[in-house]
C-alpha cells in the first residue's frame, strides 16, 4: 500500500478503490455517503487485503 493510496483513502475513498473491482467502489461509496470516516475505514481494509487479479 502507497503513501499516496493512503493519502487518496482519506481524501476521497471510491477512488482510492476503483481498480479493486465494481462492489468494492459500492460498498466504499455507500459507506462514504453515511458518513466519511466509515468510508475511509472501509477504504484502508480493501487496500490491505491482498490483490489478486482473476481474468
Amino acid at each position: 500500500m502507497s503513501l499516496f493510496r493512503v493519502l487518496l483513502a482519506i481524501i476521497f475513498p471510491p477512488l482510492a478503490v476503483i481498480d479493486r473491482g465494481c462492489g468494492s467502489v459500492v460498498i466504499v461509496f455507500l459507506l462514504t455517503l453515511c458518513a466519511w470516516v466509515p468510508g475511509v475505514i472501509g477504504a484502508l481494509i480493501i487496500l490491505n487485503r491482498p490483490f489478486y487479479y482473476e481474468p
